[in-house]
């Protein structure tokens, strides 16, 4: 189903999306009020909304349709500026699984075509190339290894579609005297970062900063890829400074997963957490093989509680994670895997 309340762009989506046979728009709205008494009629897979709408508005009537049609994945498409980014971190926060920027009229090339069907495709549960018996995955398997694992010094989550609302769940769950710094590497646009920053640091109650080449980790402070750039971590004697690695990831993301947690392998020497939840792809699953292999621990977000089981499911099939959990159980989980009194 497309929201919008522009004919023109509600038009334009629905011919990108009719364009592939296995896809149908079975509706479109152009008010949200419109859209919830739609959601009675059709059963739909996936509703790509627009926020800023004349009456209820879209991150009003969010909710509402999570509540009206709980199997549905929501998409946001968001505008190109600052109230957009800000009323798209609340609606991901929310329940939203994700978001595409909305491109100015002529604007929508092959490329943004080819992406937003891919987003669609995993948000149903199936890759494009793949068919619907895709949506069968094998079981998560054990732990390659039953040797204990080193205790964690600093904890590294890395998310896309879906994981910001299941992040906001495992930081509001994490104990208060949990102190251990905690990096983060989510997908999402570059001007979004300072506004997704603000918003972790309201859901953890932590202080939160957009990362930026040799900040020296602290206690109690949450740490955000930039954009445009990977987050590593590098040791400086007894310290640990946060760098910039520009170069391209095996995973293609920018920011990916995989070099925070290569970076975070070798600078602990294995001293680490790190926690994967929901999104799309398999960044992190090379990051992830080396810090276990280091002697680290890998968590990973179960597929009944996560948006797309992309990532997790990556690092599950691969057998390195100890548990893969719904967010609530992970929050308990990584206190019992980090150090208590290395940050205090």
């Amino acid at each position: 189903m497309v929201v919008d309340d522009s004919l023109t762009i509600r038009t334009i989506f629905s011919r990108i999306v009719n364009a592939d046979p296995r896809l149908t728009v079975v509706g479109d709205a152009g008010t949200a009020e419109k859209a919830l008494m739609k959601l009675k009629m059709a059963p739909v897979d996936v509703i790509m909304l627009d926020l800023e709408m004349p009456g209820m508005g879209g991150l009003e009537a969010l909710p509402k349709m999570l509540e009206a049609c709980p199997e549905a994945q929501i998409l946001v498409i968001s505008a190109l500026t600052d109230e957009g980014a800000e009323h798209t971190i609340s609606a991901l926060s929310m329940g939203a699984a994700d978001t595409m920027l909305k491109p100015m009229p002529g604007k929508f090339d092959e490329d943004y075509k080819r992406a937003l069907i891919e987003k669609i495709f995993a948000l149903g549960g199936v890759q494009p190339a793949e068919g619907i018996a895709a949506k069968q995955s094998a079981p998560p398997q054990q732990a390659k290894s039953s040797e204990q694992r080193k205790s964690g010094k600093i904890l590294a989550i890395g998310a896309s579609t879906g994981g910001i609302h299941s992040m906001n769940v495992v930081l509001g769950g994490l104990e208060r005297d949990f102190t251990a710094p905690i990096l983060i590497t989510q997908h999402l646009p570059s001007s979004f970062m300072a506004v997704f920053a603000r918003q972790i640091a309201v859901a953890s109650g932590r202080h939160t900063v957009v990362a930026d080449h040799d900040i020296e980790l602290a206690a109690n402070t949450i740490y955000i890829a930039p954009g445009q750039a990977h987050l590593t971590v590098r040791r400086r004697g007894n310290r640990y400074v946060t760098a910039l690695d520009y170069a391209p990831s095996r995973s293609g993301c920018t920011p990916s997963v995989d070099p925070m947690l290569h970076s975070l392998a070798d600078a602990t020497d294995g001293h680490a957490t790190a926690l994967i939840l929901s999104g799309m792809g398999r960044d992190g699953i090379y990051g992830a093989t080396h810090l276990f292999e280091s002697g680290g621990t890998i968590l990973a977000q179960d597929k009944e509680s996560s948006a797309v089981w992309g990532m997790p499911r990556a690092v599950a099939e691969a057998g390195l994670a100890k548990i893969v959990a719904t967010p609530e159980r992970l929050a308990e989980e990584i206190a019992l895997t980090m150090d208590a009194s290395a940050w205090r």
